[in-house]
């Protein structure tokens, strides 16, 4: 950034601050920065014209970057607004990178810290949540769905780090990940009938396999008159239905209080007469809360790390045991085993290309020490090809 296009966003910032007979009063929107910007441009080059000094030849390209500078994210806005890009990350001012197609690449892109700084305050301004050195972690949603989360510069070497996943729409439905070549249709009609009989499925995968991705394809799959409650850590499922509840975690204060846990929201979202209950990742002690409440009959859905489908039901199988409370491995291998009825597992190929590997079927039996289960649907060997395109991993 050069001197005149520092002297011009000070100016606009300041004339947001104390000009309301131009904003009438209202909150700043993109639309009004822009027309302060471009006031304050001509301004500039009059001024120039006068004294034979530089003007600012391209208004349109000066007046992007002061929107992006005042009421967007800085430089990080053109990625912002690239839709090719589904994920940002930074891993330290000088190092910024991107994710298209689910393939990273790096950008010619440096920030200073106070930039990077700047830019994570203006994102965590309408979330309500904070970072310092007491807290050196947080995870917010931005105003577009897109999820943050970011490392304090006195944790990580470097400088902070910073991930943005963005919100990308379009991939919302079975039918658009047919056509990303994410699953077959044969596939797609069972998980949909599956979700539209009140069936409980598991979707497993390794990160960035697009585990979000296909639990907000298959809640949106259900039923319209089906009353659903989802809950998250920080809001990242994308899910269209008439009657939906939505609810994410809350960190703490800094007197250690005010903390709203997974297990405290799955317990309130049993008392809101749900139809069908959606966690959108297990990995803690709210399992327990989740296979409890299959268990009542109540059809539910949610995400899991794991290496495989035959991994996920272990892996759930041993997480309501972090509980505690003469909770054992006899009383929640069974109830896994009946309670769910479909595991779903992603995977994600070198290329980034991803797709559903396989789905399982518990039959509701266990022998040594596990879920019985018949295989279903498994990839081909082609279903891997890097040639398939890619719907946005989460």
């Amino acid at each position: 950034m050069n001197s005149e296009q520092h002297s011009i966003i000070e100016r606009v910032r300041e004339r947001i601050r104390g000009d309301q007979a131009v904003l009438g009063g209202r909150a700043v929107v993109p639309d009004d920065v822009r027309r302060l910007a471009l006031a304050e441009i001509r301004r500039h080059n009059d001024y120039a014209l006068a004294r034979g000094s530089r003007t600012v030849d391209d208004l349109d390209a000066a007046a992007r970057d002061v929107v992006a500078a005042v009421a967007g994210y800085g430089p990080l806005q053109p990625l912002l607004d690239d839709a090719s890009v589904e994920e940002i990350w930074l891993n330290s001012s000088s190092e910024v990178f991107v994710a298209r197609a689910g393939a990273s690449e790096r950008v010619a892109m440096e920030l200073t810290d106070d930039q990077v700084r700047d830019i994570v305050e203006r994102m965590l301004h309408t979330s309500g949540r904070r970072i310092d050195i007491s807290q050196p972690f947080v995870d917010a949603s931005l105003p577009d769905g897109s999820r943050l989360h970011v490392v304090h510069g006195g944790i990580a070497r470097g400088g902070w780090a910073v991930n943005i996943r963005k919100f990308l729409p379009n991939v919302g439905s079975l039918d658009r990940l047919v056509e990303l070549d994410s699953l077959p249709q044969r596939v797609a009609d069972l998980l949909g009938e599956a979700m539209r009989d009140g069936r409980s499925v598991l979707v497993s995968g390794a990160t960035h396999a697009g585990k979000t991705t296909l639990l907000g394809a298959l809640v949106s799959a259900c039923r319209p008159e089906q009353r659903i409650v989802t809950v998250e850590e920080t809001f990242e499922l994308s899910v269209d239905a008439p009657d939906l509840v939505a609810m994410q975690g809350r960190q703490p204060s800094l007197e250690g209080t005010g903390e709203i846990t997974l297990r405290r929201l799955v317990k309130e979202a049993l008392r809101m007469r749900p139809d069908r209950l959606v966690i959108g990742e297990v990995r803690d002690a709210e399992a327990l809360d989740l296979v409890l409440a299959l268990n009542t009959g109540l059809p539910g859905a949610a995400t899991i790390h794991a290496n495989s489908a035959a991994d996920a039901l272990v892996k759930l199988s041993a997480l309501p045991l972090l509980a505690g409370r003469n909770i054992d491995r006899e009383f929640v291998l069974p109830a896994v085993a009946g309670s769910l009825d479909l595991v779903v597992h992603c995977a994600r190929t070198s290329s980034g290309a991803r797709y559903v590997e396989e789905i399982l079927e518990p039959t509701g039996e266990t022998a040594g020490g596990a879920a019985v289960t018949r295989t279903i649907y498994r990839a081909r060997s082609e279903s891997a090809s890097p040639r398939r395109r890619s719907a946005r991993a989460a």
